[in-house]
């Protein structure tokens, strides 16, 4: 169960009425509370937060509880005026109140910033949507990779002469959360300070040209120039190499779609480094491969000499010789990888958690760690699992209100 931090914690004291779906808006309140913040997510009644049933499984998919942690669940019927209202008569107990419905959604449930300040003068409501709340697109759905469309991301990904693709992770919800999340905090502080609270609006498309900076500034020409796709690397010194498989099943075992390592040496250093560990030294003084210039007119020459050395060992192995030379490298990690790693397990960055539904589960960690404010990681609630404890808490509500409006279908 995610209780509140009982131990001093960054945000201890912070309150967070969250009523946020999917990813974009949970990962945002995610953030706050393993950073001590006690953040409580109102769900409507049936299926609650559509996440719960998303990519796989219903009522608790895993989709749901990797964005749901430490956070407690009530169930309430906002369509009803009297849902509404415990709403609104909860708002004075917290201090922020997080949302990101589509268009229009909160207004027509009569819950925008004015309702909401109204009840709670000092509340900080803030507000994350695909194109803002404002503006021509303000009216049009967004999910992450419309987001990332929409923000160049698409267009500087894939290879140099094939089409624009898709990214593989889902940093236009995530990335926009983390930065709500941040200007959340800036709110709370100021907060402290001046005794009041404000609106904050986020905009997916805008939060995500915020990762598409370096692109910009190396390929954009301030806005007069297209920034190209560029594959995999741009040289044989910064590029993806094949590995052999961890397991082969024979001699001549090509590799598996996850047997490669990522090397980039931006430096010239690096680069002699990766030749010395290769045992290749003398590539270092080849006047094919000695300056920038002649390396990237013979990188395809130069990408078959060092790929020949890569094929030979595992992309542990590869990734252990280089690193350890000096040389910047990655193991393509798999999402097994990520479980598996003996240096993530070593950070305790891998943990294991004890769930109703999916019995013994593996989550993986937040990355901000802190010397004085430690939150340990609580499976994320089932719906309506807290919708007494808190109204109890909140409101002072008794045991027989609570269950008349249990009967009626206003909290759940």
């Amino acid at each position: 169960m995610a209780d509140q931090p009982s131990r001093n914690t960054a945000l201890q004291g912070l309150r967070v009425l969250d009523m946020t779906q999917y990813e974009a808006g949970t990962s945002c309140t995610q953030a706050l509370a393993w950073l001590g913040a006690d953040v409580v997510k109102v769900e409507p009644p049936g299926f609650g937060d559509p996440g719960r049933g998303g990519a796989r499984g219903e009522g608790n998919a895993p989709y749901f509880i990797n964005w749901n942690s430490n956070k407690r669940s009530i169930v309430l019927d906002l369509k009803r005026p009297e849902g509404q209202q415990i709403l609104l008569d909860m708002a004075p107990h917290y201090d922020v109140f997080v949302e990101n419905y589509g268009p229009g959604v909160v207004e027509r449930l009569d819950i925008g910033y004015k309702t909401m300040k109204q009840a709670n003068p000092r509340i900080i409501y803030a507000q994350l949507k695909g194109f803002g709340t404002s503006g021509p697109y303000s009216d049009y759905k967004c999910f992450d990779m419309v987001a990332q469309a929409t923000a160049g991301a698409f267009s500087v990904t894939g290879e140099a002469d094939g089409p624009p693709m898709r990214p593989g992770a889902t940093v236009g919800d995530s990335g926009t959360g983390v930065q709500l999340a941040l200007a959340i905090t800036a709110a709370y502080v100021q907060q402290l300070q001046t005794g009041e609270g404000q609106h904050i609006e986020i905009s997916m498309q805008e939060a995500m040209t915020y990762y598409m900076r370096t692109q910009i500034a190396i390929g954009g020409d301030w806005g007069n120039a297209v920034a190209p796709r560029n594959g995999n690397g741009t040289a044989a010194t910064t590029n993806l190499y094949p590995c052999a498989p961890a397991e082969p099943a024979s001699a001549n075992e090509e590799p598996g779609p996850n047997d490669y390592v990522f090397v980039m040496c931006s430096q010239v250093h690096m680069w002699e480094a990766m030749a010395r560990a290769i045992g290749r030294p003398d590539l270092v003084d080849d006047p094919r491969f000695h300056e920038d210039a002649p390396r990237l007119a013979n990188a395809a020459e130069l990408y078959k000499i060092v790929a020949e050395w890569t094929r030979t060992r595992t992309k542990h192995e590869a990734m252990t010789i280089l690193g350890e030379a000096g040389v910047p490298v990655g193991k393509n990690f798999d999402t097994r990888d990520l479980f598996t790693d003996k240096h993530l397990n070593e950070r305790g960055f891998v943990k294991t958690l004890d769930h109703p539904e999916h019995g013994e589960i593996r989550v993986l960690g937040f990355a901000p760690r802190m010397s004085g404010s430690e939150v340990p990681i609580q499976r994320a609630p089932l719906m309506g699992e807290h919708s007494e404890e808190i109204l109890a808490s909140d409101l002072g509500l008794e045991a027989t209100r609570l269950e008349e409006l249990r009967i009626t279908g206003v909290i759940s």
